[in-house]
């Protein structure tokens, strides 16, 4: 479940209250958290509105963390830097925040991703393969004498550098026809598949395509679900939308025997 509450989006009764943000996850959480097995809050949506959104944010993980404990926390920072940066970003994170996880940029080499890994019990989730438009301008571009495409380059170099107990990937769900080649690469590691429901990607594709034998997925669905609705019960109409979804789900793993 992505946490993206854009300001411009939230429901009228919610901006009546003194902490809209937290007010919004909180009243997604309890109606999605039946059919959830993690939650990412996007920091975007928190670090534009300033301290105040640093501090919704911060509640928002106290919360899940008190209320749901074994739920999976992923921070959508997506940070790459170098040397002590890149330690900073990690323990701010993975230690201060309690996060169990953050999407991590690979563009600045190993060095930059390498912090993340140093954590016990704490994943890195690298972007490898995006749904933007803007994927086409470089990680599907090929190198001249192989054609292979950088996002390729990434899977191949980044794997070394982690194991499947701490490194994910990013593989966007309008991507689904890479997914059983992606698959080729990184057989035995989870992959985060955004971009399922408002962007167009098909859960069943992903699934079918992505899947390994212990699953390997974290799908997300973010706007498709939490803004369901902008009337006065959007959380109800949350809830029954991740209800259809996690049914979706629920169908294709006992496809896969996996259930």
């Amino acid at each position: 479940m992505g946490l993206d509450p854009d300001p411009d989006k939230l429901p009228e009764s919610v901006m009546k209250n003194d902490d809209p943000l937290f007010e919004f996850n909180k009243k997604i959480i309890d109606a999605t958290a039946p059919f959830a097995v993690a939650y990412k809050p996007n920091i975007a949506f928190y670090e534009s509105a300033g301290a105040t959104g640093w501090w919704s944010l911060e509640k928002t993980v106290e919360y899940i963390r008190k209320k749901y404990p074994g739920m999976f926390l992923i921070a959508d920072a997506k940070r790459g830097d170098i040397g002590n940066s890149s330690a900073g970003y990690a323990r701010a994170f993975l230690v201060n925040m309690g996060f169990d996880a953050v999407t991590v940029a690979p563009y600045m080499g190993e060095d930059s991703v390498k912090p993340f890994l140093e954590f016990k019990g704490k994943w890195a989730v690298v972007l490898a393969l995006t749904s933007n438009p803007g994927a086409e301008d470089f990680q599907l571009s090929g190198e001249s004498e192989t054609g292979e495409p950088l996002f390729e380059r990434v899977l191949k170099k980044a794997v070394k550098w982690g194991t499947p107990d701490n490194l994910m990937f990013v593989i966007g769900a309008t991507r689904d026809e890479m997914l059983k080649h992606v698959r080729s690469i990184v057989p035995g590691h989870f992959l985060l598949v955004p971009g399922v429901g408002a962007q167009g990607g098909s859960l069943e594709n992903v699934a079918r395509s992505g899947m390994n034998e212990q699953c390997g997925l974290l799908v997300n669905c973010s706007r498709s679900i939490i803004f369901a609705d902008d009337g006065d019960e959007f959380d109800i109409a949350a809830g029954r939308k991740a209800l259809e979804v996690s049914e979706k789900m629920e169908a294709l793993l006992t496809e896969k025997g996996l259930v």
